[in-house]
Order: structure tokens, then C-alpha cells, then sequence
């Protein structure tokens, strides 16, 4: 069992004050035409109503691939984890059928990397609140290369097609980190306009010349290619910093992008 790690700080522990608190950021409004998304993952009050924007709009699917950077250093460098997870909301079972249709060429099976890591398990009550009979699965990445994202989404592509699940691939990631309000706001907007472009190439030269502080980077990345293989285009949901609801003088951005077909 994957047990949660940030209930109680990230977001509430008791399961009636998650549900009011997820309820507050979210509405029920699925577009079917979304494949893909980037959803931030800091602390609800934080994040959490830019999150609930993207996660209000996803399609009902039969499995959700999340992925996330690793932040602990921990396990092997791309994991998928195959444990039940729990959040105080219930437990979730990750879609056994898809990861042993993965070749596992670049990702291993291992639960040491996702024990101490947040942002796959933020994604979680977002989608048991407004989803019903879904699986998940998980993967931490500590690899954020062009070609090792790449292939990673060639393995979340062959599974699918293996599988003919209905999937939707969910990019856990903030944005730049600890900057004024004003600066964050202009440097994301830089990585934002090249993630539409859809160009992974161009994406990856913004965030190397940058030097951005994006630590999902990676994980964007694959969600790009995966979206690029089924003909997708880009859309900002939203956008916010930390600075709205705290400190402008240092601040983390968040977006909310979808890939829509």
C-alpha cells in the first residue's frame, strides 16, 4: 500500500474537510477532446484552485497516467509504482493490465522513488472526487532529458495501443520557483508560449537558455510527445503564482494546461 505522505500538510487528512476544500476549487464540466494536461502540484491553498481548473474539465477515462519529477532523489531515475494507493479519501488501484504492457525499456517498476513524493499523490483527490471507477498509473521521473522523456512516452503510447484503454496523461509540475511576482509571471509566460508551440525541441532550448526553475520540466515534456503523437494542440486554462494568496516577494508559478485533440 502507497500511503500518503503530505495529508495533513499539502492538504487536509480529514476526509470531509478534503472534500469540502477539493469541491471549492472544482466543477464538473468534462471535454472529451483533452488527452493530455499540466496540473501544478504545491499545497492546495497555494495551487489548488488552478489544479481544480484542469482537473474540473478532464474526461471521465478508464486510466490516468500521472507523472511527476523526484524531488527525494530516491529509487530508480523512472519508476512506476504498482502498490494500491491511499489518500483520506479512499484507495486507488493502479491499472496492472497497462504497466505489464509497457516494454519497460526505460521505466522500472519500483516503489522506493513515489514514498517520499508529493506530486503524483497531490493529482489523487482531484480525481476520485470527480471521477468513478478509474486506475491509475504512476510514474516518477528523475530523468528529465529530451530523450529519455521521449522515450518514456513511446512506452505510455505502446501500452495504450496494447491495451486500447481510454487514458488521459496528467503532468504534474509548478513552475518557476522562488522569484518576485512580476519576474515569475514573464518567465513563465515564456515556457507557456513554448509548450503551445508544440515544438519539444524549442520547449527544451526556452528552459535550458532560461535556466528555468520548472521542476517538472520533464514530465511537460512527455506529455507533449504523447500529445504530438495523436495530433493535439495546446490550451492555457489558467495561470496564478503563489503570490495570490501569500508573499509577492517570492513566489512559485502554477498553470494548467490542456492537450486537446
Amino acid at each position: 500500500m502507497r500511503r500518503p505522505v503530505v495529508a495533513g500538510s499539502f492538504y487536509p487528512v480529514n476526509p470531509e474537510s478534503l472534500r469540502v476544500e477539493v469541491s471549492e476549487y472544482t466543477y464538473k464540466n468534462p471535454d472529451d477532446s483533452i488527452i493530455a494536461c499540466v496540473s501544478p502540484h504545491a499545497g492546495y491553498m497555494y495551487s489548488g484552485r488552478t489544479a481544480g481548473k484542469i482537473h474540473s474539465i478532464l474526461p471521465d477515462v478508464e486510466t490516468y497516467v500521472i507523472l511527476g519529477p523526484n524531488h527525494s532523489g530516491y529509487g530508480s531515475p523512472v519508476a512506476v509504482s504498482v502498490d494500491t494507493w491511499s489518500t483520506p479519501l479512499g484507495e486507488v488501484e493502479v491499472d496492472r493490465e497497462f504497466v505489464d504492457a509497457m516494454p519497460h525499456l526505460i521505466i522500472d517498476i519500483d516503489e522506493t522513488a513515489h514514498r517520499y513524493e508529493h506530486s503524483l499523490e497531490v493529482q489523487v483527490p482531484f480525481l476520485q472526487l470527480l471521477h468513478e471507477d478509474f486506475k491509475i498509473v504512476p510514474i516518477c521521473v528523475g530523468m528529465q532529458d529530451e530523450e529519455t522523456v521521449k522515450e518514456i512516452a513511446e512506452e505510455i503510447i505502446q501500452a495504450q495501443e496494447k491495451t486500447r484503454k481510454s487514458v488521459v496523461v496528467i503532468a504534474s509540475s509548478d513552475m518557476h520557483h522562488y522569484l518576485p511576482d512580476t519576474q515569475c509571471r514573464q518567465l513563465d509566460a515564456k515556457v507557456i508560449d513554448s509548450i503551445k508551440t508544440m515544438n519539444v525541441g524549442e520547449y527544451y532550448s526556452t528552459i535550458y537558455n532560461l535556466q528555468a526553475s520548472v521542476c517538472g520540466y520533464g514530465v511537460i515534456a512527455v506529455a507533449m510527445n504523447y500529445a504530438n503523437h495523436y495530433g493535439a494542440r495546446a490550451e492555457l486554462v489558467d495561470y496564478s503564482t503563489s503570490g495570490d494568496v501569500a508573499d509577492r516577494s517570492t513566489v512559485v508559478g502554477y498553470a494548467a494546461i490542456a492537450f486537446k485533440v
